[in-house]
């Protein structure tokens, strides 16, 4: 809660607490970071507590009696400190801080809340989604995509400049395995004469590869075969490989785009695999790497609590973790960064280990500031929903569905015609549906998607925020028609002086400590939570405090201000997660 009093309060009370020490003889200094602060129980406590209990022992006194000599020392001149038994309670000024509240975020100020500058200057890389091209996004991309756009986001929020990107595996035997089958069997056809998502249509060439091989064998070998003609730059297989990988990626961004998850630049498998070759000849000639017995290069990092790890195969080609070492230093040369994070599934944490590691040991120094951001498994209830690959949920066929719900939803409550548009409102819910569903817990969690809850508009949802946003939307729509004649009083910020109204500014002013915790800790669900708070908050204040319909003009007007800064603040975090604000519903 409001960290800027609350390191005011801080020194006070350590300044209070070393007088109180000097003139007892004791030596000891207290620092502001040994302060200990608190939020009390119940607002009638106050909105910072501040224990005694640790200094008993060093000025031989109750608890009580400290917090009661600390009183007497005390500089109260931006809130009232009352002693409540061994702590310092303490008051702040509420017509002060709404004041400030209201004039950062109504009259002018805006851009600042939610902006804390804690990562000014600083050039943040975040690698998401790294799709293959034989197959669609599935169920798991979407909570990698959500992930990475959301941190990309608030780490941009805090004053960095990020850069997102993407690398396309675009490459490999399980490419060629979805080439191979559209060249035995595809007779032309093409995601336009067939009427089919361009990814979707490559997919089904994976699928049927997959039956091929289950009654030929053969074509298991026939497919490393045309990797190794792709690999010699055969013209007919390169072709044919542009052709499936083009229908692959432009199917790919059109689910992007539908997602609202952009990138800033696409890296390609392809153009980097030979990378990290030439890097671990060089580190093999340094001796940090050895070559074992059958002629593979390797290194030992048992030393990092790891194994031992192949670097390049006996026959000199390089595996996932060498091309990961070019890609790397490829990109901090064409982008050179502070940070690299990687947006990686948990299953990946060892992989990132070594990697690290190597790349220090390259002596690359900004190996040091490489993050691997793991997320765990994403899954659906078994049988709420069918794939068309029968093996993993297509990411569209899930909107689809997800979209459906809504629209049902929509025509159940007979909202057709307030909403204006049904089709273009409830591919926004069931997107806010999904994205705050993905993001509410913490990424480290394996979790259940569950598409009937996520849509509910009750509780902890999306649908339930963008519910209030449109909600605030209306009722503001009312006063601006209600006002339209007559002459608007000056806001009073003094006059929100009640439980009510005092719990949603202090929810306000906690967006900014919120966004710069989420980027510390790269953590979107503690926007996720910080959005459900302020929403009861601001839920608890409409049903208690009236609004257009308050005691006298100037409190409505004050209210009004305050309802603002809750739509400001709550278009702003949801912006944050990827969830679309809606002024109507």
């Amino acid at each position: 809660m409001f960290v800027h009093y609350k390191e005011i309060w801080k020194q006070k009370l350590a300044d209070a607490l070393n007088a109180l020490l000097d003139e007892n003889g004791v030596t000891k200094t207290v620092a502001t970071s040994d302060i200990v602060a608190e939020i009390p129980p119940q607002s009638d406590m106050g909105d910072l507590g501040f224990p005694m209990f640790a200094y008993a022992k060093i000025l031989h006194k109750g608890p009580s009696q400290i917090a009661q000599a600390v009183l007497a020392k005390l500089d109260t001149d931006t809130g009232a400190a009352k002693g409540m038994g061994p702590y310092v309670n303490i008051f702040l000024n509420r017509a002060e801080i709404a004041g400030e509240l209201l004039k950062e975020v109504v009259l002018g100020k805006q851009g600042r809340l939610g902006r804390p500058d804690t990562l000014k200057g600083k050039r943040i890389m975040v690698e998401f989604s790294s799709p293959n091209t034989n197959k669609p996004l599935h169920l798991g991309h979407l909570r990698n995509d959500i992930l990475g756009e959301s941190i990309s986001r608030i780490l941009a929020a805090c004053g960095a400049e990020v850069r997102k990107v993407c690398i396309i595996n675009d490459r490999g035997v399980h490419i060629c395995k979805s080439m191979l089958a559209y060249h035995l069997y595809g007779e032309g056809k093409t995601p336009e004469n067939e009427g089919i998502k361009s990814d979707h249509f490559v997919g089904q060439w994976y699928v049927h590869f997959n039956r091929m091989s289950k009654e030929d064998p053969v074509v298991e070998e026939k497919a490393q075969e045309m990797l190794r003609k792709w690999e010699r730059g055969d013209e007919n297989v390169t072709a044919l490989w542009k052709k499936m990988n083009e229908w692959a990626i432009n199917g790919m961004k059109e689910t992007y785009k539908r997602t609202g998850v952009s990138f800033d630049a696409y890296y390609f498998e392809s153009e980097t695999y030979l990378l990290g070759r030439a890097e671990i000849l060089k580190g093999l000639e340094k001796g940090i790497f050895y070559r074992s017995d059958d002629g593979a290069v390797m290194i030992d990092l048992s030393a990092e609590g790891l194994d031992k790890k192949v670097l390049l195969r006996k026959d000199g080609t390089s595996i996932y973790i060498t091309q990961d070492i070019g890609t790397a230093i490829f990109r901090y040369e064409d982008w050179a960064f502070d940070r690299l994070i990687y947006v990686v599934g948990s299953e990946q944490r060892y992989h990132f280990k070594a990697l690290f590691s190597i790349l220090d040991k390259l002596g690359y120094e900004w190996a040091k500031n490489l993050y691997h951001l793991s997320y765990g498994m994403v899954n659906l209830p078994e049988g709420k929903m069918k794939s068309r690959e029968g093996t993993v949920v297509d990411a569209d066929d899930l909107l689809d569905s997800l979209k459906e719900m809504a629209l049902q939803e929509i025509k159940s409550k007979e909202r057709e015609d307030a909403v204006g548009n049904p089709e273009e409102i409830a591919e926004k819910v069931a997107l806010g549906a999904l994205h705050y569903y993905l993001l509410q817990v913490s990424a480290a969690k394996d979790m259940l998607f569950n598409p009937k809850e996520s849509l509910s508009f009750n509780g902890n949802t999306g649908p339930y925020l963008q519910y209030m946003g449109a909600r605030i939307s209306s009722m503001l729509r009312k006063a601006s028609l209600s006002q339209a004649s007559d002459a608007i009083p000056a806001v009073q910020p003094e006059l929100l002086s009640g439980d009510a109204e005092w719990d949603v500014i202090k929810t306000l002013f906690d967006y900014n400590n919120t966004v710069a915790e989420a980027a510390d800790k790269m953590d979107s669900s503690i926007v996720a939570g910080y959005l459900y708070s302020l929403s009861k908050a601001f839920s608890r204040f409409y049903h208690d405090c009236p609004i257009l319909n308050a005691e006298h003009p100037d409190l409505a007007a004050a209210r009004l201000a305050l309802s603002k800064a809750v739509l400001f603040v709550l278009k702003d975090a949801l912006q944050l997660i990827g969830i679309p604000f809606l002024d109507v519903m």
